[in-house]
C-alpha cells in the first residue's frame, strides 16, 4: 500500500531532523523517497498538523519472557489487579482482550505507547527455546533478545583450563548462533557460581571457588570475544554488587575493566549509591556520570525507580537471594540453573521511604547529568524499577521542570540532603527524546533500518497530539505504523499482527560442538542438539537474521 504523512512536525536524529514540517512517503513497509510524478500515486494521506512524528521506539532493556518472568506471573497474580479498566476495555476486538502482564498484553501496551522493538536482555541459553515461542507470541512488536553468559560451567572451565581467545569465541559463537539472541548479556559474572558454592558477596576481584578466576577475568574475556566476533551490540553487562551501598565504586572500576572497548552497562541506577552520611546511603550520581561522561566507550540504560508496587526479576540469584528479606508481599521465589538461575522478589517503592527517594532521585540524576543522550536509553528495567508503563511519566519529569520540582516536595525529605538533582535545572527536548528511545538504541543493537524515518528504512512510525499534556502525549500515541501498516489509532489497537525476532547469523568453528558436547555428557547426560532454537518450531520468516560475517 502507498500512502503519505503530511504536515506532521519531524523528530528524526538519524537524519538531523529537528521539529521540522517535512512529508513522509511510505510504500509497502518501507519509507521512500519518491519522484515528483511518482508522488501523484500516493492518494491516501494522513494530514498530521500539530503532531509530532518518531520512528517507531526502540527500549534496549525490558523482561517481558522467559522462565523468570513467568515465575513471577505465577507468584505476583496480584499484579494483574493494578492494570485500570480504561487499559483493557478498548480490546474487545483482539486475542486476549483480558490480557495484562501476558504476551499479547505486553504487545498490545508497548503499541499504544508508540513502542515497535523491545529486547528481553536476559535468555538463558538453556532456556531459550521457550523464551523464543514466547517471544513469537507477543503481537505488533518486533522482539530480540540476549544471551546470558559468566557463569555457565563450560566457560568457566575453560578459563580455569586457559583455553585460547579463539576457542572462547567459537563457544560464545556457538551459543549465540544456538540461542538465536542479538547479542552477549553478562549477570554478576561468576557471582551465581559462586552463590551455588556458598558465597554471599562476590566482587570484581573476586574469585570463583574450585574455578580460580576473577570476575574482572570473565567479563574480560567475553569482552574481547564480543569484539572479535564483531558483534554490533557492545557487551551487555549487569555488574557485581547490585543494591548495595557504595556500589558506585564497582560501577567505575567496571568501566575501567572494559580498557577502552565499547561495553554497554544496564539499569545503572541500581549501581549509583554512593555510601556516605548517617545512613551510610547516598547519591553516586555525581562520581558516576563524570567516569560515564569521560569514557566515551561506555553506553547505559538507567533502569529508573518509580513509586509503584512492582516485582524484581534477576538472574543474580546472589543478589536476588539477599533481597528476599525485603520482600513486599512476603514471599519470592530462587532458582538455580546451569548459567544461573532466577530470583523473583515482589517490591514496592514507597515516595516516603529514605532509600526509595534516593534510587528516584538517583535515576533522575544520571538521565540529567549524562550529557550525551546518544550514550544513554530510557528504561526502568521492567519490572524491576517499574513496569514499562511508567515511561509516560518519566518522560514528562525529564521534559518539564516544574512538574520535576513538585514531584520532589512530595518524597523523603532527607534524601534531598544526599542528592543533587534539586540543583540541575537541565530538562530533556523532543529531539534529544527521539534520540534516547529510537535513533540511539536501534544504531547500538546493529538493527539497520530501525529507529530512523529516511528512505530505505522500515515503516515503523509513530506520531503523537502534541497538544496533550506529555504524559498522556505519549501514554497514547495518536497513530503507529508498524511495517507501512496502521495499528493504533487514537491510543487503541485497531489491527493485530504478528511480527519477527531478531538475531545474529554468523560462522564458527563447529568442531567447538565436540568438546561441548563431552561437557555435557559428562555433567548432564543430554544432547546438546536439545538446546538448539528449531526454527521449524516457529512461524515462516519469525526469524529475522543479521549477518555479520
Amino acid at each position: 500500500m502507498k500512502f503519505k504523512l503530511i504536515n506532521g512536525k519531524i523528530y528524526d536524529p538519524s537524519q538531523k531532523i529537528n521539529g521540522e514540517i517535512k512529508n513522509i512517503y511510505i510504500d509497502g513497509d518501507r519509507i521512500v523517497n519518491p519522484t515528483k510524478k511518482e508522488k501523484e500515486k500516493y492518494n491516501t494521506t494522513y494530514d498530521l498538523k500539530n503532531m509530532i512524528v518518531m520512528a517507531g521506539g526502540v527500549d534496549i532493556h525490558s523482561h517481558i519472557a522467559g522462565g523468570n518472568v513467568n515465575n513471577a506471573r505465577v507468584l505476583m497474580p496480584e499484579v494483574h489487579k493494578k492494570f485500570t479498566e480504561s487499559q483493557l476495555n478498548n480490546r474487545d476486538h483482539l486475542p486476549g482482550k483480558g490480557t495484562r502482564w501476558s504476551t499479547n498484553g505486553t504487545g498490545y501496551r508497548y503499541a499504544e505507547m508508540g513502542f515497535t522493538t523491545v529486547v528481553e536482555p536476559a535468555v538463558l541459553p538453556i532456556n531459550s527455546f521457550s523464551v523464543h515461542l514466547e517471544l513469537e507470541n507477543i503481537p505488533l512488536i518486533d522482539k530480540a533478545g540476549l544471551a546470558v553468559m559468566g557463569n555457565d560451567t563450560f566457560l568457566l572451565d575453560c578459563l580455569n583450563k586457559k583455553k585460547d581467545q579463539d576457542y572462547i569465541n567459537n563457544y560464545i559463537a556457538w551459543t549465540l548462533i544456538n540461542s538465536k539472541c542479538l547479542g552477549i548479556k553478562v549477570i554478576n559474572a561468576g557471582g551465581s557460581e559462586s552463590f551455588k558454592r556458598g558465597s554471599r558477596e562476590f566482587s570484581l576481584d573476586d574469585t570463583v571457588p574450585s574455578y580460580g578466576v576473577t570476575s574482572r577475568k570473565i567479563l574480560n574475556t567475553i569482552s574481547k570475544a564480543n569484539e572479535q566476533l564483531k558483534i554490533p551490540h557492545p557487551l551487555h553487562v549487569h555488574c557485581n554488587n547490585l543494591g548495595l551501598p557504595g556500589n558506585v565504586k564497582t560501577a567505575l572500576d567496571t568501566i575501567d575493566a572494559a580498557e577502552g572497548r565499547k561495553m554497554h552497562l544496564a539499569h545503572v541506577q541500581f549501581y549509583g549509591y554512593d555510601d556516605e552520611g548517617k545512613k551510610g546511603f547516598s547519591s553516586g550520581a555525581v562520581k558516576l556520570t563524570e567516569s560515564i561522561n569521560k569514557n566515551k566507550n561506555i553506553t547505559v540504560d538507567v533502569g529508573q525507580v518509580m513509586f509503584k508496587p512492582t516485582v524484581t526479576i534477576s538472574s543474580d540469584i546472589l543478589r536476588q537471594f539477599e533481597a528476599r528479606k525485603h520482600a513486599f508481599p512476603k514471599k519470592y521465589i530462587i532458582s538455580e540453573a546451569e548459567d544461573g538461575g532466577g530470583g523473583i522478589v515482589p517490591y514496592e517503592y514507597k515516595m516516603k521511604n529514605f532509600v526509595n527517594s534516593l534510587q528516584w532521585i538517583i535515576g533522575l540524576e544520571l538521565f540529567l547529568l549524562i550529557d550525551d543522550p546518544w550514550r544513554v536509553y530510557l528504561t526502568t528495567d521492567h519490572p524491576n524499577g517499574a513496569p514499562f508503563t511508567s515511561y509516560p511519566k518519566l518522560f514528562r519529569l525529564l521534559m518539564d521542570y516544574n512538574y520535576r520540582m513538585e514531584e520532589l516536595t512530595k518524597i523523603n525529605k532527607l534524601a534531598l540532603d544526599f542528592s543533587f538533582l534539586k540543583q540541575i535545572k537541565r530538562t530533556y527536548n523532543l529531539y534529544e527524546i527521539a534520540i534516547m528511545t529510537r535513533s540511539a538504541p536501534a544504531k547500538l543493537l546493529g538493527l539497520k533500518g530501525y529507529g530512523s524515518l529516511k528512505a530505505g528504512s522500515k515503516a515503523d512510525i509513530t506520531v503523537y497530539d502534541s497538544n496533550l499534556p506529555i504524559d498522556k502525549m505519549f501514554s497514547s500515541a495518536k497513530f503507529v505504523f508498524k511495517d507501512g501498516e496502521n495499528i493504533v489509532k487514537d491510543g487503541r489497537v485497531i489491527k493485530y499482527k504478528e511480527s519477527r525476532t531478531h538475531c545474529l547469523k554468523f560462522d564458527y568453528d563447529v568442531s567447538i560442538k565436540k568438546d561441548i558436547q563431552k561437557w555435557f555428557n559428562k555433567n548432564y547426560a543430554f544432547d546438546i542438539d536439545n538446546l538448539s532454537v528449531d526454527t521449524e518450531f516457529f512461524r515462516l520468516n519469525n526469524f529475522k537474521f543479521l549477518n555479520i560475517n
